[in-house]
């Protein structure tokens, strides 16, 4: 795994409002900007301890487990 600080992955909130889900991450975890994005954007590969994709479907539900990354 990695050595950023705080919360990683954020595995309960697959299945919810995107928006609201990153709102949640930003406040379980300070560290991090949660970013909302469509499945299958593309994304900059590089890991980053102060990111965190929220992957939503055309319904703006999440779809993948977010982490930090």
């Amino acid at each position: 795994m990695s050595n950023c600080p705080g919360k990683l992955t954020w595995p309960e909130l697959v299945n919810e409002n995107g928006e609201k889900a990153a709102q949640v991450i930003e406040k379980e975890n300070m560290n991090v900007d949660a970013i909302v994005l469509k499945d299958g954007t593309p994304v900059i590969q590089d890991f980053r301890c102060d990111r965190v994709w929220v992957w939503v479907n055309d319904y703006g539900v999440v779809v993948r487990v977010p982490s930090v990354g």
